[in-house]
């Protein structure tokens, strides 16, 4: 077989299985893909020597008839996943050299299935951006160009790496996080699917944390049934997680029939915004229609507090940014500044943090320090969550009304260019989350499925957001819609 590479993890799976083609022959594939791609910057840390080992692991395993769906399929991990002895730095100066003892329940969950991992992904730095320019290691890139325009485009953020990766077929899939979009708008920006699965539903535990009550582990894949493969490995209760589920976790591949007849798709009149380009609003008047023709209602709903979920978003999840990134202070593990002759511990933790963190990452870790703060706590922090559980029932009422999903565009416009957003007032680039925040705010599952391509031939997505834990019946509407849509364009190879 050639360009194996190019496969989807079902389509590697099967011919696995076959004994067509092997689990070294694939990694190998993917491994020079990956060494021919440096200019995406996707790749930060490649693990050849892991991978081959544990490819020829699962070669023997598949050989024995013991062999999990995920069991020799080559993929990338986000670098929010820690992974023992790989460096796990969150795209930051100040984890340099950090290389974990331990390894994320996530990670360690896909390494048990037999997953092969090819290295680490580029990202925004602590997750926190919309287009991946925040990260030590540089600018990843899309794989995508606007028509015959030079002009490199932003694969989104914050898990920009895993959405270049895998829209440029240098691995079968890549794990994601998603604290307010970054794994659904990376997806949309590049063609790919991705699912945020339901909060809770997969454990935290291992993976470094930006705020703790919104982010969520998922899957990017090259499309619906290998999100469905993935997310059911990375699933399950995990003890060492407090807030993960110990729930069930269903064959969500077995799910996918495509049947949606009867099904009630809600159209949030909410998230009509002013000066939403055309090509958006027709893609989503297309996606309603073509889920109509598979036999579902389409029926309005109203989310009346969608217009302040982004005010509460980037007050809440800075708060717990700033809380959680106090423990990055150069006294136990990563960087730690050079001091001055007479510098004492308070001159070490200003100059760590100083030089160590990012910009984007100095703004959020301020602002939620000013939200925590004496007199400000009540008139912000309390406020936004207030705010949040007014969303959070805003879709419970309409669940319990009778709809089966919402069906909203991803993202606000095609990707844009590195660099086009750096004199934007930062609201701006937080614009980017529009559609995608309510969604981590009500803890709710969500995905990214490619729909069409704008005017210069660039991928746009459409979101379904489902009823908790019914990520299964999600995934099967986005089945249904990926169907219908017959999104199959590629990015014409450029790097």
């Amino acid at each position: 077989m050639s360009d194996l590479n190019k496969l989807g993890l079902a389509e590697a799976r099967d011919a696995l299985r076959k004994g067509e083609t092997t689990s070294v022959e694939l990694t190998e594939a993917c491994l020079k893909a990956i060494d021919a791609a440096d200019a995406l910057n996707a790749f930060v840390h490649k693990t050849p020597e892991i991978a081959l080992e544990r490819a020829k692991a699962a070669d023997e395993r598949i050989k024995a008839g013991d062999a999990p769906a995920m069991c020799g399929l080559p993929i990338g991990i986000k670098d929010l996943f820690c992974t023992k002895g790989v460096p796990s730095q969150a795209a930051s100066r100040i984890l340099e050299g950090f290389k974990p003892e331990y390894e994320s329940t996530v990670s360690q969950q896909l390494a048990d299935a037999g997953a092969v991992m090819l290295g680490k992904l580029n990202m925004d730095e602590f997750a926190m951006g919309s287009s991946n320019e925040t990260s030590v290691y540089g600018n990843a890139v899309s794989p995508w160009r606007r028509g015959n325009d030079d002009t490199q485009l932003t694969p989104g953020g914050s898990s920009g790496g895993s959405a270049a990766a895998v829209a440029a077929d240098l691995c079968l899939a890549a794990t994601g996080t998603d604290t307010g979009g970054s794994i659904r708008q990376p997806a949309a920006f590049t063609g790919i699917t991705g699912i945020k699965p339901t909060y809770g539903r997969c454990s935290r535990w291992g993976i470094v944390a930006f705020a703790s009550s919104l982010d969520q582990a998922g899957p990017m894949t090259k499309n619906v049934r290998d999100a469905a493969i993935m997310l059911e490995a990375m699933c399950g209760h995990d003890p060492k997680d407090s807030t993960s589920a110990d729930i069930p976790v269903p064959n969500f591949e077995a799910m996918l029939t495509g049947d949606i007849k009867g099904k009630k798709i809600g159209i949030p009149k909410e998230y009509r915004m002013d000066g939403m380009p055309a090509e958006i609003e027709k893609l989503w008047a297309d996606g309603a229609e073509m889920l109509r023709d598979a036999g579902a209602e389409i029926v309005d709903i109203s989310l009346p507090h969608t217009k302040y979920a982004l005010p509460a978003y980037y007050v809440i999840a800075p708060a717990e940014a700033s809380s959680n990134l106090a423990r990055y202070d150069g006294v136990r593990y990563g960087r730690r500044a050079q001091l001055a002759q007479g510098d004492g511990i308070t001159e070490m933790y200003e100059k760590t943090r100083a030089e160590g963190f990012g910009h984007e990452v100095q703004r959020r870790v301020m602002v939620g320090t000013y939200v925590l703060s004496a007199g400000f706590y009540d008139a912000y922090y309390n406020r936004a969550r207030k705010v949040r559980t007014l969303i959070k029932k805003d879709f419970e009422d309409v669940f319990a009304a009778g709809v089966d999903a919402i069906l909203t565009p991803a993202t606000p416009s095609a990707a844009f260019g590195l660099g086009e957003m750096t004199e934007a007032d930062p609201v701006q680039m937080y614009l980017n989350d529009v559609f995608t925040v309510t969604v981590n705010l009500a803890g709710l599952p969500g995905i990214s499925v490619p729909a069409g391509l704008d005017k210069q031939g660039l991928p746009l997505g459409l979101q379904l957001i489902g009823r908790p834990w019914e990520e299964g019946d999600l995934l099967n509407t986005a089945y249904a819609l990926e169907n219908a849509a017959g999104f199959v364009a590629k990015p014409g190879k450029w790097w």
